[in-house]
Formats: C-alpha cells, sequence, structure tokens
C-alpha cells in the first residue's frame, strides 16, 4: 500500500512512520525545507518536499496512493501569531482533504486530538459522544483542531473515507521538539517541578497509538471518531511515578489555580511578548488545566482492536530517551 504521510519528522508521525514501514507499506513523506530529518533515519521511505500552506507544492505526491494519513499538526500552547496556526492546523487539513479527493485517495486517516472532547470541570470519564462546541475550547490549539475536526467530519459526511483518531496525551521516546506534555518530562529531570496543581491528564504509550494508525487504514469507519488513551492519572500521580522512575523528589507542594493563573500572566507578558522567548507557563494552559481531561478509549478497543497498556514503560522510555539526547543531566 502506498501511503502519503505528513508529520513523519514530528513525534507521533515518527512512530506511524516507523509503524508502518515495519508492516511493508510504501510511504511518501511529507517535509519542509526547514525541517529537521533526524526523525527519519532508519525509515524506509520517498521524502518529499513541501508545504501544507501551498498545495500546488503537494498534489504531485498524492498520484498513485492508496491512502493519506494527516498526523501534522502545529501543537503548541503558546503562538506570536495564532493566525498561523488556524493555517496550518484548519485550512491545511482542509485543502489535503480536497487533494486527496481530486486524486482519488481511498482512505484519509486524520489525526486530531482529544483536546476536542467535552471535558468536565468535575473530572466525569469523558468519550466521543459527551457533548461539545467550540465554546469549550480553551485556547487557540484546541479551537483550530476542533475545527480541522469539523472539516474531516463535513468531508466524510460527503462520502470521502475519512476515519478520525483522537490521541489522548502521547509519552514515548522522539519526543525532539519537546511537545507541551515533553516539557512537563523535561522540567521534572531538570529539577524545575517546584509545584503543581490539582489538574489530570490521560497518558497513552505512543507506540500504542502508531499501532491504531495503521489498523485503522483498513478497520476504521468512516466519519467515527476514536479516542487512543491509556491511564488517567492526576498530574501529582503522574509527577509520582517520574520519581519512582528517576529517585528524583516529587513536589509535594500544590498550588491553587489563581497562584498560577498570576505566575502565568507575567511568564506571557514578560517572557513572551518582552523578550520573544516562550514562556515556561501559559494562561491558556491554567485555563485548561481546570477541567481533567479523563477520557475512555472504549470505542477504539472494540472497533480498532486498540490496546489500553500501562504508561510506566512509555514514561521510562520518554525519561531516557530525553537524558540519552542532552535534554536532561544523565542519571
Amino acid at each position: 500500500m502506498k501511503i502519503f504521510l505528513t508529520g513523519a519528522t514530528g513525534f507521533v508521525g515518527h512512530h506511524v512512520a516507523r509503524e508502518l514501514a515495519s508492516r511493508g507499506a510504501d510511504l511518501r513523506l511529507l517535509v519542509r525545507k526547514s525541517s529537521n530529518l533526524s526523525n527519519l533515519e532508519g525509515i524506509t521511505g520517498e521524502t518529499f518536499i513541501g508545504d501544507l500552506s501551498d498545495p500546488s507544492t503537494i498534489a504531485p505526491a498524492l498520484a498513485g496512493c492508496d491512502a493519506v494519513m494527516h498526523v501534522a499538526a502545529d501543537y503548541r500552547l503558546w503562538i506570536p501569531d495564532p493566525a498561523a496556526m488556524y493555517r496550518a492546523n484548519v485550512d491545511g487539513t482542509r485543502e489535503l482533504l480536497r487533494l486527496a479527493r481530486e486524486a482519488s485517495v481511498r482512505r484519509f486517516v486524520y489525526t486530531s486530538s482529544v483536546a476536542t472532547m467535552g471535558f468536565r470541570s468535575d473530572g466525569l470519564i469523558v468519550n466521543e459522544d459527551t457533548p461539545v462546541s467550540l465554546a469549550d475550547m480553551v485556547g487557540h490549539y484546541k479551537r483550530s483542531k476542533f475545527l480541522a475536526e469539523l472539516e474531516a467530519i463535513k468531508a466524510a459526511e460527503a462520502g470521502q473515507q475519512v476515519i478520525i483518531l483522537n490521541p489522548t496525551t502521547p509519552i514515548g521516546s522522539h519526543d525532539s521538539k519537546p511537545t507541551p506534555t515533553g516539557r512537563i518530562f523535561v522540567d521534572f529531570l531538570n529539577r524545575r517541578f517546584p509545584a503543581y496543581v490539582d489538574t489530570g491528564l490521560n497518558l497513552v504509550d505512543v507506540s500504542e497509538v502508531a499501532k491504531t494508525h495503521a489498523d485503522a487504514l483498513d478497520q476504521g469507519t468512516p466519519g467515527r471518531r476514536y479516542i487512543l488513551g491509556g491511564e488517567n492519572l492526576t498530574l501529582k500521580q503522574i509527577l509520582d511515578k517520574m520519581s519512582a522512575i528517576t529517585g528524583i523528589p516529587s513536589p509535594t507542594t500544590e498550588i491553587p489555580f489563581a497562584i498560577a493563573a498570576t505566575y502565568a500572566f507575567f511568564e506571557e507578558n514578560i517572557t513572551g511578548r518582552l523578550l520573544r522567548k516562550e514562556p515556561r507557563a501559559t494562561l491558556e494552559e491554567v485555563k485548561m488545566g481546570r477541567k481533567k481531561m479523563f477520557a475512555s478509549s472504549a470505542r477504539a478497543q472494540q472497533e480498532l482492536g486498540f490496546r489500553v497498556t500501562a504508561v510506566y514503560p512509555a514514561m521510562r522510555a520518554a525519561i531516557e530517551w530525553f537524558r540519552a539526547h542532552g535534554y536532561a543531566p544523565a542519571s
């Protein structure tokens, strides 16, 4: 099967590319001129230079492809120019869907995010059918992914074979950017995590996410959304698990959201706007933290054969990789 894959130089995309290659797929990997290709080492595939912001550069690469796997996304919780995020996540997805239709590509797997789900402040575990609207989306990243997902749903309703996958918070090796979640690990390893807030995430092994991407090509139902998650954990539980792996003390001080918001406000305005550097915390993160992002993967388990596994090995793999690549001191 010839597959056009976006995002292979990124964290989740790297693991998806590796999984597809191991199954014998003929890969055509979209990269930009400025892309760091280190995450493609050891992966057999043809690289194709193009940019989702310029559809004319991508159209030739879709010729003869059996499937598109759109993993690429602008995943940041702080961005100086939010319009760029909407161009990448929303416009880019819409155009790639159109190009796939015009090239008669049979299947389209779109990597969305659990961020588009309807999380609640009471910590109730949600699923794909929990009511949600654009008004529930906090920040530009969530809003852009929600709008991009609507484009995928619209295409599926019009007859295109689009399967939508919603990973929770993937953890594992090769998070080279790193992602906002990866930065939690890096800060902890560098002993820059003195306190925590009462929030929660669902952590999932990125290798299980990658396997289900490959499985979804044949088993996914067009138009369906599938949450791919692992363990529902509070932030304190995550930090305690990292402490057990590394021996680094876990923070014991819980701070109120009001204090966290005040810190984030000054970080955004001084570090971000004044110094033009990425702030260590943002108001968007604090607002998101008021809702525990606990989710169920029952649908993916039943329809895609997705496995909900313990996240401890993936956490260890992430920590070892960050240390081995200089993001934190060696053990």
